[in-house]
């Protein structure tokens, strides 16, 4: 494959910034000792962590009256990988990519020759049947696992067993599967039996699933259905992965709540009994609105953290959490959007290894509220943008990634290659 991001630019990009990288990094470092804290063992924890870039991510979002289209738009899923390989080229932190079928539907082993080409790799596969597509017999207007009619609900369990096939091909290990079904008025449906037909569904994806997979099952409390949802919230998806088995978790979208819903303790209790899943990283200031990873609450993010790197301390039992966006990004470029929400995700972890576990452990116990917290908020105010830096310029990456992407003029190029879309109708990519 060409270059995608030349290789001087950003050896230049790096050196002009490096001194200065340098001394605060020192100065950070100091700082951390003082506090009984190694800041290379840190930077080898942050440069071994990765979240999942979602394929659909990189397209320009949109909302339910309108979307945007950007110059350079990806055409098909290859110009997805590429625009990928150029995020994970400066950001060296997200080394894999998440598909999501049909949209990106194409030769398997084409798929896995281009990500293998850009040193990319498949995480978990995403199935779709909260929309209709062009060769489906039946409409999931009304429900697609949970349906009341066996046709469609037949179609809906062997779309999800494709994308476990394609999945095994190109060396996917897991599947998430989220539904829109659900009711908008009152009496609409029947909750009990909705939920019964939805259980025997996924039984069936479940039972396609090789050995060495796992499923992931994600909650939201509302749309596309308004009045209920069939699996609305963390309880529902707790007995989902209970009822299905071993290979069964729960996914948890930090978007899918209620404004005010504690999620870092939902974390905590679905570690507690091993059926944590995996992330969908974005933000949200009302619903589901799908903003990059720490734009509004970057606190909630860091606290998320706080309890997986607990788990991580402590060896919590079957503890292997999956990460990856999940964003619309309708006013700004969807690569710099995705760089910028995989650095805040990172950063979060970062901070949440600088936490005095024994400290706040100790604060706990003595019911001590106001040290507990400060513990938590002394790791949270320190700034580890050196150790970030650092870690990316170290593996090939860019100390500044947005700045060394807009120098390397990666949109201008693809943008002259690949057709402006010219309509801008409603709804998601």
């Amino acid at each position: 494959m060409s270059e995608l991001i030349n290789t001087a630019l950003l050896e230049r990009h790096n050196a002009s910034r490096l001194p200065s990288l340098k001394r605060d990094y020192e100065t950070l470092g100091e700082q951390l000792d003082r506090r009984g804290i190694a800041i290379e063992s840190i930077k080898r924890k942050v440069a071994g962590f990765g979240v999942a870039i979602p394929s659909w991510g990189v397209g320009t979002g949109g909302t339910r009256f309108a979307r945007f289209p950007g110059p350079g738009e990806p055409r098909d899923i290859f110009d997805k990988l590429a625009d990928c390989a150029a995020i994970q080229s400066l950001t060296r932190a997200t080394r894999s990519v998440s598909l999501h079928i049909p949209w990106d539907k194409a030769d398997p082993k084409r798929l896995k020759d281009t990500a293998e080409s850009y040193g990319l790799r498949f995480d978990a596969m995403n199935s779709n049947t909260f929309q209709d597509h062009p060769d489906d017999r039946y409409s999931y207007k009304f429900g697609s696992l949970s349906h009341t009619d066996a046709a469609t609900r037949r179609q809906a369990v062997d779309h999800n067993i494709e994308c476990i096939e394609i999945g095994k091909t190109i060396g996917s290990k897991a599947l998430t599967v989220w539904i829109g079904d659900g009711s908008n008025f009152p009496g609409q449906s029947n909750f009990t039996r909705a939920f019964e037909r939805y259980l025997s569904s996924m039984r069936e994806v479940y039972e396609a699933l090789p050995e060495d997979w796992r499923i992931f099952t994600e909650h939201k409390m509302y749309e596309p259905a308004f009045y209920s949802t069939v699996v609305q919230d963390w309880g529902t998806n707790y007995l989902i992965a209970q009822e299905l088995g071993p290979k069964a978790f729960c996914l948890v979208d930090l978007g899918h709540h209620a404004p005010n819903v504690n999620i870092e303790m939902i974390v905590a209790r679905l570690i507690q009994f091993g059926k944590l899943g995996g992330f969908h990283f974005n933000d949200s200031k009302y619903g589901d609105d799908d903003l990059d990873a720490g734009s509004v609450d970057p606190y909630r993010l860091f606290l998320v953290f706080n309890e997986l790197v607990d788990a991580e301390h402590r060896n919590a039992p079957g503890f292997n959490p999956a990460h990856m966006l999940d964003q619309s990004h309708n006013v700004t470029d969807p690569i710099e959007s995705l760089m910028i929400s995989a650095t805040e995700v990172v950063r979060s972890y970062a901070q949440a290894l600088l936490v005095d576990r024994a400290a706040l452990e100790a604060h706990q116990e003595a019911n001590d509220a106001l040290m507990a917290t400060q513990t938590l908020k002394s790791a949270f105010r320190t700034d580890v943008e050196p150790i970030l830096a650092m870690a990316r310029v170290e593996s090939g990456g860019a100390a500044d990634p947005v700045a060394a992407y807009r120098e390397s003029g990666y949109r201008r190029k693809v943008a002259e290659e690949r057709p402006a879309v010219k309509g801008a109708g409603g709804g998601i990519v």
